[in-house]
């Protein structure tokens, strides 16, 4: 329930801190794990001090308890190791202090801290996070490198040298951090973070030489695992030696067995890349000088050949050819106008047979009404009309006579004839005389 308080209605710090107090009372015992970073035994107090410090985080916690509760993991408890205690929360009211009374420390052993390990590593590969498809490539060769290390240490030389002596232009961003102890979760992390939000910096190795269990135990922390994890820059992972294997190596994007193992993997070999480029130079070469080589022969072969000795041999043979197509189309062409001019001159002799001008060459003629009909019948015309009559030399008009001025001039058609004969006898006749 909450306070009522205001500002005209304050509460004294005392009560406060009393109230503070009542409410960490009713908490009872808990189970705390964490780890010594401060000891104190004065020698005839009877009382221990210690602080206990959450390995992840940045934050700590004092522990008293009685000497005799100390005395009984003496032997195997010191600065720096994990613990488990059984304590009850307590707050020192006049100095507004919280602290935790032991009654019972219980060191971690190594077999609970690797199936400790051992849970933590199937919760994340549970979540995917050492999936082979979320591996990162490392670059062939990194402008800057990130390197999160021990100040000073072995790890930081071997990494530096080995890098420089195979390619003598790498560049390092380096981190220098704790690598063991309380300091070393929240120290690496910052310093992994630090370096994937440089642009500039291609990829980036963690490293560490050996150690105990204990010692390398920051590097199996969750914390550290979530933050490799999250990093866009690929990350290398160098803890300890060949038969270390912190979760570290599981969520990295390469495991490297040691720190000098590291430089080698990240860094080519700046002799061995300039052999590979002479050999890749030699086959080339090779390459080239064979495919000059097969073309050079294709071509002796091609010029051998009888078209490119003598090509005037081929315009020759071609030549009589097309003289023979040439006579060949001539006389098919004369032919065909031959047949052409033959069968023209038939067909315009049947036309000129069947043309009306021809039936009139023969002393016919065409009669035609002053509406230019034909006259084919004598019931067609009447007495006194006048006719048209086309001829061969031209036209003329004509008159129709009644039958019987017809059959008069029949008559007298008849006895011209006569008359005519006999003029023609009497003639043939003086001519006979004379």
């Amino acid at each position: 329930m909450g306070l009522n308080t205001s500002a005209e209605a304050p509460l004294p710090v005392g009560q406060v801190s009393r109230l503070i107090g009542g409410w960490i009372e009713r908490l009872g015992q808990v189970w705390v794990e964490g780890q010594i970073t401060q000891l104190s035994r004065r020698p005839g107090a009877g009382v221990v001090f210690l602080t206990l410090r959450d390995p992840s985080h940045d934050i700590s916690v004092s522990v008293t308890c009685f000497r005799q509760v100390y005395d009984e993991v003496a032997d195997v408890v010191s600065e720096g190791a994990r613990v488990v205690l059984l304590a009850k929360p307590e707050w020192y009211a006049p100095r507004g202090q919280l602290s935790l009374r032991a009654t019972e420390i219980r060191p971690v052993g190594i077999g609970e801290l690797l199936a400790r390990l051992e849970r933590l590593k199937r919760s994340l590969a549970a979540e995917g996070l050492f999936a082979l498809e979320r591996k990162k490539p490392l670059p062939f060769l990194p402008q800057l490198i990130g390197l999160v290390v021990g100040r000073a240490s072995a790890a930081e030389r071997d990494v530096l040298e080995n890098a420089r002596r195979r390619w003598p232009a790498v560049r390092f961003e380096v981190r220098n951090v704790a690598v063991q102890g309380v300091h070393a979760v929240p120290q690496v992390v910052r310093a992994v973070k630090e370096l994937d939000a440089l642009d500039e910096v291609d990829v980036i190795i963690v490293a560490r030489g050996g150690g105990s269990v204990e010692d390398l135990l920051p590097f199996s922390d969750e914390e550290v695992v979530r933050a490799v994890a999250a990093a866009r820059t690929p990350v290398v992972s160098a803890i300890g030696h060949e038969p270390d294997s912190p979760l570290l190596d599981l969520v990295a994007d390469l495991r490297a067995s040691t720190p000098t193992d590291a430089a080698k993997k990240v860094v080519p070999d700046v002799g061995e890349e300039l052999e590979r480029v002479r050999q890749l130079q030699g086959r080339g070469l090779r390459a080239v000088n064979s495919l000059l080589d097969r073309e050079e022969r294709g071509l002796a072969h091609a010029l051998g050949r009888p078209v490119f000795v003598h090509p005037q041999r081929m315009v020759e043979m071609r030549e009589d050819e097309v003289d023979a197509l040439l006579a060949r189309s001539r006389r098919t062409l004369g032919h065909l106008l031959d047949r052409a001019d033959s069968e023209l001159a038939h067909t315009l002799a049947r036309v000129v047979a069947l043309s009306p001008a021809a039936t009139l060459e023969r002393g016919y003629a065409v009669l035609q009404r002053a509406d230019g009909h034909v006259v084919r019948s004598p019931q067609e015309v009447s007495a006194r009309e006048v006719l048209r009559a086309r001829v061969a030399e031209g036209t003329f008009s004509v008159e129709v006579s009644p039958p019987d001025a017809a059959e008069e001039a029949e008559e007298a058609e008849e006895a011209e004839e006569a008359a005519g004969a006999e003029e023609a006898d009497a003639s043939d006749t003086a001519e006979a005389s004379q």
